[in-house]
């Protein structure tokens, strides 16, 4: 074992190759635009970055201009898309480090443009289009000022044109075959200008696994890529392979008599004797305190509760008539045997979504990078 603190994400890279081989297998060869926003979802920016790179992936997706160049500063050459709002003193830095930029108003076009020609450079946007999340984009139906504004620019290159999916997780929700049909229509307004199409890019993964109609000239893929399923009313039509495990080493074990409290707020007592292990990990790592007398780990292959308060660093498991062994490895997400915990499960545990419990793992914790799938 490398020496790293005794609690860890492990990363199987076997597995996010699965995901994806599947994903292209699945679209027909349409482009791959990999998300990589939130440090990769918990996995880790730079290492996932790299390897879609060496996997062939055509773009890498970013929420902020910083995880953009720190890609950059890393190495990798694949187009990169900010997909965020930026704000305009960030878009110099974007236009140095060769990032795309997404444009959703004729005022961010021309804070672009302005920022373009003081360097000298020609700026690769994507336009974004809002056709019902409201939250970035010009809508769609007054989009064509802007479209023609930014294919009219000396200083800017319209690479891509593009919208997001609001409920394409759920493949029964009519929204999302409204947003589709909105966006293409959108889109007819190159044909108009006697113009090309740019890459249209609409599908999530939510829209990759349930909506085909959506997946245009490429998809934009993010959770479905890590082996999780976006939401609890998403459907696969091929496996996937969850890619990270959450592990740590037991820092401490004892007996406990019947009656004795355990944690803040003494919110569980033993009800019988029983040996507790203590397990060097908390809600400071992103471990949520919501997991507190819910959450199971796996033990030596068998689930055992977690007893008592989670705390900011650590928290306590019951393992019963077994006492557990300094330094004994436990798993609180993955596979050990035949038994698994699902960060999905967590997340309904807690109240929240799938998303959050892998991004929550913050950079407290190493990751460990495998070859393998889990």
């Amino acid at each position: 074992m490398p020496e790293h603190r005794p609690a860890w994400v492990e990363v199987h890279l076997g597995a996010l190759l699965h995901n994806l081989s599947h994903l292209r297998q699945h679209t027909s060869g349409t482009s791959v635009m990999a998300v990589v926003k939130a440090n990769a979802y918990g996995h880790g920016l730079l290492e996932v970055g790299r390897f879609y790179e060496r996997s062939g992936v055509e773009w890498l997706a970013v929420a902020l201009m910083e995880e953009g160049v720190a890609l950059r500063r890393a190495g990798i050459q694949i187009p990169i898309l900010v997909l965020g709002g930026i704000a305009p003193w960030q878009i110099r830095w974007g236009l140095e480090h060769q990032l795309d930029l997404t444009v959703g108003s004729i005022e961010v076009l021309q804070a672009v443009e302005a920022a373009a020609g003081a360097l000298g450079k020609t700026a690769a946007v994507h336009l974004k289009l809002d056709t019902g999340m409201e939250r970035v984009g010009i809508r769609a139906e007054e989009s064509g000022p802007l479209i023609e504004a930014a294919l009219r620019s000396a200083s800017v290159e319209v690479r891509g044109v593009y919208s997001h999916l609001a409920c394409a997780d759920d493949p029964e929700h009519p929204m999302t075959s409204w947003q589709i049909e909105r966006f293409l229509q959108a889109c007819q307004q190159w044909e108009h200008l006697g113009e090309p199409l740019p890459m249209r890019h609409l599908a999530n993964s939510g829209g990759v696994l349930h909506f085909p109609e959506s997946h245009l000239d490429c998809v934009r893929a993010g959770i479905m890529l890590y082996g999780i399923l976006p939401d609890p009313q998403s459907r696969s039509p091929f496996p996937l392979q969850p890619a990270l495990s959450l592990k740590a080493e037991v820092s401490f074990s004892k007996k406990i008599p019947s009656g004795a409290s355990v944690s803040y707020g003494a919110s569980w007592v033993a009800p019988e004797a029983t040996h507790l292990a203590t397990v060097p990990l908390g809600y400071g790592d992103g471990y949520r305190r919501g997991f507190s007398n819910q959450a199971t780990i796996l033990f030596r292959e068998q689930a055992v509760p977690v007893r008592g308060r989670v705390c900011m660093d650590q928290f306590m498991i019951d393992t019963g008539s077994e006492k557990a062994l300094l330094g004994e490895t436990v798993t609180l997400i993955g596979a050990m045997g035949a038994e698994r915990i699902r960060v999905e499960d967590l997340a309904q545990m807690s109240g929240t979504i799938p998303y959050e419990i892998l991004t929550g793992l913050n950079e407290r914790l190493p990751r460990i990078y495998l070859q393998d799938a889990l």
